[in-house]
């Protein structure tokens, strides 16, 4: 590992978000098309030099391809981008089953109830053609965002995050009020949702000690 590249790679992912953020919220669409590109990339590379695991790094290049894709306003563009976030989400699945231990039913349910709750109020308001991927798709978010809470706080907040972020979208999708500079408020959550996610990930498996450092501290202990 290179703590100096991964410094430098976090940094860049950092001012890659403000620089989107700004041209979001100044409603320059140049630079939000040029910013928004080099996010997942930079936090990619991050987790890699950082030791992260495959599934962590093809989970955060499915999130670039559906960024680049959602750049589009074609409908076509925007099922193959969900598509692609779909496929992040299975890596992000299976990682933190390998990774952690399963939480309260108590708390399945609350998420349950919340991709019920939202699938059931916006299926009317979605284009006919879209309610159906819609669906499954959000089965898939919210099954990552539990699964994310077997890693704890920060990793759980990234996959609350991630829910919040693409809800935004689906109620902008059904045509529903927005809030003001949505495409601000979607990235920002997105942004977070991923670094959280990042954080998470890496802070789990860096606070569990490596086979063959426990078995040479096992040695050295030994008469």
């Amino acid at each position: 590992m290179n703590p100096r590249l991964a410094r430098v790679l976090l940094v860049s992912f950092a001012l890659a978000v403000v620089v989107d953020l700004v041209s979001l919220g100044a409603g320059f669409d140049l630079g939000h098309r040029i910013a928004k590109p080099l996010l997942m990339p930079l936090l990619a590379a991050h987790a890699g030099i950082r030791g992260g695991p495959r599934l962590l790094v093809a989970a955060l290049l499915c999130g670039w391809g559906g960024d680049v894709l959602l750049l589009s306003d074609a409908d076509p563009a925007f099922l193959v981008g969900m598509a692609s976030f779909a496929a992040g989400h299975v890596c992000y699945l299976v990682l933190f089953r390998r990774t952690a231990r399963a939480r309260g039913a108590w708390l399945a349910g609350g998420y349950a109830v919340a991709l019920v709750a939202t699938v059931v109020l916006l299926w009317p308001d979605l284009p006919a053609g879209l309610r159906v991927p819609v669906a499954g798709y959000s089965l898939l978010l919210t099954a990552m965002a539990y699964g994310a809470t077997r890693l704890g706080l920060v990793a759980g907040l990234g996959g609350a995050l991630f829910m919040v972020s693409d809800t935004l979208i689906a109620t902008g999708v059904a045509e529903w009020p927005q809030l003001p500079s949505p495409d601000f408020w979607i990235m920002l959550t997105y942004a977070a949702a991923q670094y959280l996610l990042v954080r998470g990930v890496l802070g789990t498996l860096g606070a569990r000690p490596a086979p063959a450092a426990a078995y040479g501290e096992m040695r050295s202990t030994t008469p």
